[in-house]
């Protein structure tokens, strides 16, 4: 494949950052991997794209269960492993793969959104493009590269919460529940996320350096406002969806693109992320301690999970701690 050389323009709807990203892109995985980003097509239940079908899904997050609560009874008798330079390695990786996908979507989603507007873009296949496609399932990988996190909380024999291991499990589900059931909506909850991890995990990596930021609660309050926004659209694209193909007396924008069983999975745990997320803020954050103000914390999706990430303090003690959900 010829180089293609990169052509700086005043930005336009077409090249909303004045070049044109994936074309880049698509030439660097091209001599990465041996074949360009451009000729992938999602196929579920293909033997050579990992993870396209539900057998090895279900291993996995049971493998990921096992490996975490078996991995804290091993480590229940020895002493904590830190791996800090790991630790901030996994980090600015996961920083710099999101910020990535984030702007290889904007890129692809700002002239669908502009000439077609919002509900084109949320609620037809036209927005199920191939480029677009395939950040999704990059995004949908990096979620099973994202379990690491809680294997940092087993090696340093911090406390495995509810929200942790639930949200880190059923994200991995969510992802390829709508790659297969082809929900068009899903680019509002990718970028949201995507944008958030950006945030979050250069936070972590900040905070292992031994960088104290000001905005540490700011990463929480994000989340909860991503899963607002979230699931104002998912609940409009299944409103629309169901009304349009079962009551169509009722009003409705149309159908929309996507499978039932994606939107309802959709749906409700996304909701359940709301509630739970909101539920730590307050209990975090908000609720009065009988000591005098509590320290405050971090309730992100983050992989520090009950701990300072630079100390590995823990909820008692004098320093902050951060948290992952």
């Amino acid at each position: 494949m010829s180089a293609v050389p990169i052509e700086f323009n005043v930005p336009s709807v077409d090249r909303p950052f004045g070049i044109y990203l994936w074309a880049i892109f698509d030439q660097a995985w091209e001599k990465l991997f041996g074949w360009p980003a451009s000729s992938f097509i999602f196929v579920r239940n293909d033997p050579n794209i990992p993870f396209s079908s539900t057998p090895p899904v279900i291993i996995a997050i049971i493998v990921y269960y096992i490996v975490i609560f078996g991995g804290r009874e091993v480590m229940r008798n020895l002493s904590p492993i830190r791996l800090n330079w790991l630790f901030q390695i996994h980090n600015i990786f996961l920083t710099l793969l999101s910020g990535m996908l984030l702007l290889l979507l904007v890129e692809q989603l700002f002239p669908i959104i502009v000439r077609q507007g919002i509900l084109y873009a949320i609620c037809d296949y036209g927005s199920w493009t191939q480029p677009i496609v395939f950040c999704y399932y990059l995004n949908y990988l990096t979620k099973y590269f994202e379990l690491i996190d809680t294997v940092f909380l087993v090696l340093r024999k911090k406390k495995l919460t509810f929200l942790h291991t639930y949200h880190h499990g059923a994200t991995a589900l969510l992802c390829y529940t709508q790659l297969i059931g082809k929900t068009s909506v899903s680019w509002v909850p990718i970028t949201l996320n995507l944008f958030v991890h950006v945030v979050m995990y250069f936070y972590y990596f900040l905070a292992a350096r031994g960088i104290r930021v000001w905005w540490k609660e700011w990463v929480t309050r994000l989340q909860i406002i991503q899963f607002v926004i979230d699931l104002g659209f998912v609940y409009f694209a299944s409103y629309t969806y169901f009304t349009s193909t079962y009551w169509p007396w009722m009003p409705n924008m149309g159908s929309c693109a996507g499978e039932e069983f994606a939107a309802i999975y959709g749906c409700g745990l996304l909701t359940s992320y709301l509630f739970l997320f909101i539920a730590f803020y307050i209990n975090s954050y908000r609720k009065p301690s009988s000591k005098g103000p509590s320290k405050p914390v971090v309730a992100v999706d983050g992989p520090v999970g009950g701990v300072n990430a630079q100390t590995g303090a823990s909820r008692g003690q004098t320093t902050t701690r951060s948290r992952r959900a």
